[in-house]
């Protein structure tokens, strides 16, 4: 059985995704999961936040082995297949697949295999180039018994974030209350769309191929591609004065139908507030100086304590984003355990926490 992959993405960057990934992996790790983290921006921002320089660096350097998400898929460029990935233990339930700021030289070779993918001469090749992260990822949360994989990705919409979403059955989308944030929303739901049906136009295209090519690759699987949108994330916003809030609340309120007409295609409801909003997952607070004093000891904040310096105002802030992240990530294990019941038939009762994907 294929391990569930969630994406955290949006188009317009600056809203919090690495760090809201980051933190994520460790409190699911704590309500009992075991994680895969895959860092597939080409910046790495999400394997700097996890480890060391001089542990990225000696990443870097060994060219040999599958130990970043590029050297992995770097032999269709030539005539090789996929290296297995190695996966980096960060704890006993919480592995990384490192990122490479090599990745974007794959860019090329994902954007010539799109339009050859729905030609007929040597299908399986172009299927597996643009698949490969998908393929990647399942060897890897194989290897480790993973429950879910979390995936963090640039913020463009170019062939390598193509070829990440058409790989994931789930995509959170963090926001900032600002105008770019929306305008990014508005972007992201109809290509969101028009991935779903060109892939599914490239999954049929390999059904339809000649019955000796498909023979010669028996065990080949392709991602279904479901992009299922699991909701939004708003961060919180940090300027106390009178201007900026008020230009903060109007963004903020645009949020709930800006997201049901370009996302979900659905008709939007007046005047919502974020915080009745079923889709929301949750608004993100700003931990103003929590974050550099975490970044330093290299831990989410939720695992501060006095000896870090968290102490007085701190302390409380640290015990309530404890709890706010707990209660995101159980809210969504549960909506990912109610999408695998609808595509793939599991129960969602054999889950600690079932709810349905779309609350009324």
């Amino acid at each position: 059985m294929n391990c569930p992959i969630l994406t955290f993405f949006n188009n317009k960057g600056g809203v919090g995704k690495t760090s809201l990934i980051y933190h994520l992996a460790w409190m699911f790790t704590e309500i009992g999961k075991r994680i895969v983290c895959v860092d597939i921006d080409p910046q790495a921002n999400l394997t700097a936040t996890f480890l060391e320089e001089d542990t990225v660096a000696n990443i870097w350097e060994d060219t040999c082995h599958g130990n970043t998400i590029y050297r992995c898929v770097a032999p269709l460029s030539d005539v090789g297949d996929i290296l297995h990935p190695i996966l980096y233990n960060i704890n006993s339930d919480l592995y990384l697949l490192p990122g490479d700021v090599a990745l974007s030289i794959f860019e090329d070779q994902l954007s010539e295999a799109w339009p050859k993918s729905l030609g007929d001469i040597n299908i399986y090749h172009q299927l597996r180039i643009l698949s490969s992260f998908w393929q990647v990822m399942q060897l890897a949360a194989k290897d480790v018994l993973a429950d879910l994989i979390l995936v963090d990705i640039g913020p463009n919409l170019g062939a390598i974030n193509r070829s990440v979403l058409i790989a994931t059955d789930a995509v959170a989308i963090p926001l900032g209350a600002d105008l770019y944030s929306l305008q990014g929303l508005k972007n992201l739901g109809p290509t969101l769309l028009s991935w779903r049906k060109q892939w599914k136009r490239r999954r049929t295209n390999w059904e339809n191929a000649p019955i000796a090519e498909r023979k010669r690759f028996p065990s080949f699987q392709l991602p279904v591609g479901g992009m299922a949108p699991l909701g939004y994330l708003c961060q919180q916003h940090s300027v106390r004065l009178d201007r900026p809030v008020r230009a903060h609340d109007k963004w903020a309120r645009c949020i709930p139908s800006v997201y049901r007409e370009y996302v979900l295609k659905e008709k939007a409801i007046p005047d919502m507030r974020q915080e009745e909003d079923p889709y929301c997952l949750a608004t993100i607070r700003h931990y103003r100086s929590l974050v550099p004093l975490a970044q330093e000891c290299r831990k989410p904040i939720f695992d501060l304590t006095g000896a870090d310096g968290a102490i007085g105002s701190h302390a409380h802030a640290v015990r309530d984003a404890r709890k706010d992240f707990r209660q995101l990530a159980e809210k969504i294990a549960s909506r990912m355990d109610r999408l695998r019941y609808e595509t793939l038939g599991e129960k969602p009762e054999d889950s600690a926490f079932a709810t349905d994907m779309r609350p009324s």
